[in-house]
């Protein structure tokens, strides 16, 4: 009767270990292919496949292959009442499961807007309790479906999506943040002359008089939602720009 109990459970090791190598290996082979891969970025990466190792292994399992048959409704495992005897202990819990998520997800996708990163953070937490009453039902699991887990994993990673936000306010955490995020300041060069030079993150408008000249040069620097790592290269390019346009007069 024990080995019957025993090998009907499902392991976690061998179901959580591989999917978290498979996160790890497709966000590596993500920052690869844009050119993006470093240490603190693979770090990142690393965390993610913890993270849904994890996940999974303290939301899922336990579940049973020999599971008796049982006349239980499938209502018995849902909860749809907001606050319907719901503890503060779960609620909290629930709030710090899910701040990680928040801070993961916005270094792994920094240009998504607040609204996009909690709408991820509650996908995610919707699979996860599909997943449960799902299993409670047909697997002998031992959770349930809860609409206040839903909520209480959404404000988490807002709470998460906000210490990164006001991290990222202080210099030295936002030059610390810009090595964990998976992005990197982008140039668009455009001259209609052949052979001049674009003053790369200058502003059109800074250009003055230079575009009266025949010359148009456009620029553009999509940083970070939440960084302003590339403002110091910006006031150094445009505390120079005099000095080029007096150049660029005296050659005319």
């Amino acid at each position: 009767m024990g080995a019957k109990h025993v090998f009907g459970e499902v392991p976690v090791l061998p179901v959580v270990v591989p999917l978290g190598g498979a996160v790890l290996v497709v966000a590596l082979w993500h920052l690869h292919r844009q050119r993006m891969l470093s240490a603190s970025r693979a770090a990142v990466a690393l965390a993610l496949g913890v993270y849904a190792a994890g996940i999974v292994a303290n939301t899922v399992f336990p579940i049973y292959l020999d599971k008796p048959s049982s006349p239980t409704r499938w209502t018995q495992f849902l909860n749809l009442m907001p606050g319907g005897g719901y503890e503060l202990a779960d609620a909290a819990m629930n709030v710090c499961v899910f701040v990680p998520l928040g801070v993961l997800l916005s270094l792994a996708a920094p240009r998504w807007p607040w609204w996009r990163v909690l709408a991820a953070a509650a996908a995610v937490s919707l699979f996860i309790e599909l997943t449960q009453y799902v299993t409670a039902n047909l697997l002998a699991g031992g959770h349930i479906a809860d609409v206040n887990d839903l909520a209480s994993n959404v404000v988490g990673a807002g709470a998460g999506l906000l210490l990164l936000a006001a991290l990222s306010r202080v210099p030295i955490g936002a030059r610390l943040l810009a090595r964990f995020r998976w992005c990197e300041p982008q140039r668009t060069h455009q001259s209609t002359r052949s052979g001049s030079p674009a003053l790369p993150w200058v502003s059109p408008e800074a250009l003055g008089s230079s575009q009266g000249r025949g010359r148009t040069e456009s620029t553009d620097c999509q940083s970070c939602a939440w960084s302003r790592d590339c403002r110091p290269r910006h006031e150094r390019r445009r505390r120079s720009l005099p000095c080029r346009q007096r150049r660029a007069r005296g050659r005319t």
